[in-house]
C-alpha cells in the first residue's frame, strides 16, 4: 500500500506521540495500565496510516466524460443558482467523504485551471446543504478544449482541518492527476451546465477517478 504525501509528516508525528505515551507508561511499571493504552495505540496508528493510503487507481475517461472527484456518497443532485463564479443556474452534484474514504481528490476532466480561490469559513458538518458556503472552501473551475466550465468545491467537514488544493490558474491538468486532499471527513461540489447528463443516482457511492459523474453535451 502507497502512502499519500500528505501523510509523510503527520503518521510520523502520530506514532511517534503514541510510543511517548506507551514509553512512559512502560517504565510506571504497572503493567495493566500499559496494556490499556497499547492496543488502542496500535489501532489508531493503524488507522492513521490507512487514512493516508493512495490506491494508485488507473484513470481515463472518454470525451466528454467528467469523472468523480472524490470517493464518497452522492448526497445532493439538483439545479441551483451557482454565485460565485457562474452566477447563473447550473446543476449541482455533491459527494460527501466519510472517516472511511479515500481523501484523495482528482481532477475530473482534462483542461486548463481559470480560477480558484480560497474561502476561510466555519466547520459544521459537510452533509449539511449550508456547509457548501458557509464552511472552510476552496472553489476551482476547470476549462475544457470546447470551452466548457466545471467548478468543483472543496469543502471542509466537522473534522476536517485542512484543504490542500495542487493546481492553480494556468496548470494544465489532466484526469490523470490528483486535484487536492482534505483530511478527516468532508464534501465535495460539482457545478455542471445545465443540459449536462448526471447518470447517477442519491446515495450512490461513487469511486474517485472511476465513476462517471457527468457527460457534457455538444
Amino acid at each position: 500500500m502507497k502512502i499519500h504525501k500528505e501523510g509523510y509528516r503527520l503518521i510520523p508525528m502520530v506514532i511517534g506521540i503514541l510510543f511517548l505515551i506507551n514509553a512512559l507508561v512502560y517504565f510506571t511499571g504497572i503493567h495493566l495500565l500499559l496494556l490499556i493504552i497499547l492496543i488502542p495505540s496500535m489501532v489508531l496508528g493503524a488507522l492513521t496510516i490507512w487514512f493516508f493510503r493512495d490506491p494508485q487507481i488507473a484513470k481515463s475517461a472518454n470525451l466528454g466524460e467528467v469523472l468523480s472527484v472524490a470517493d464518497g456518497e452522492v448526497v445532493v443532485i439538483e439545479p441551483v443558482i451557482e454565485n460565485e463564479y457562474f452566477k447563473d443556474e447550473r446543476i449541482q452534484v455533491s459527494v460527501f467523504m466519510s472517516v472511511f474514504n479515500v481523501h484523495i481528490n482528482y481532477i475530473p476532466i482534462d483542461g486548463e485551471i481559470t480560477y480558484y480561490k480560497y474561502h476561510p469559513g466555519k466547520f459544521m458538518a459537510a452533509n449539511l446543504p449550508k456547509s457548501s458556503v458557509l464552511n472552510e472552501r476552496s472553489t476551482i473551475v476547470i476549462k475544457t478544449t470546447d470551452g466548457k466550465e466545471i467548478l468543483i468545491r472543496q469543502i471542509a467537514g466537522l473534522l476536517a482541518r485542512r484543504i490542500v488544493t495542487y493546481s492553480k490558474p494556468g496548470d494544465l491538468v489532466t484526469v490523470k492527476d490528483q486535484l487536492g486532499f482534505i483530511k478527516f471527513g468532508s464534501r465535495v461540489d460539482i457545478f455542471f451546465p445545465k443540459g449536462t447528463e448526471i447518470p447517477l443516482r442519491l446515495h450512490q457511492l461513487v469511486k474517485g477517478g472511476v465513476t462517471v459523474m457527468g457527460r457534457l453535451t455538444e
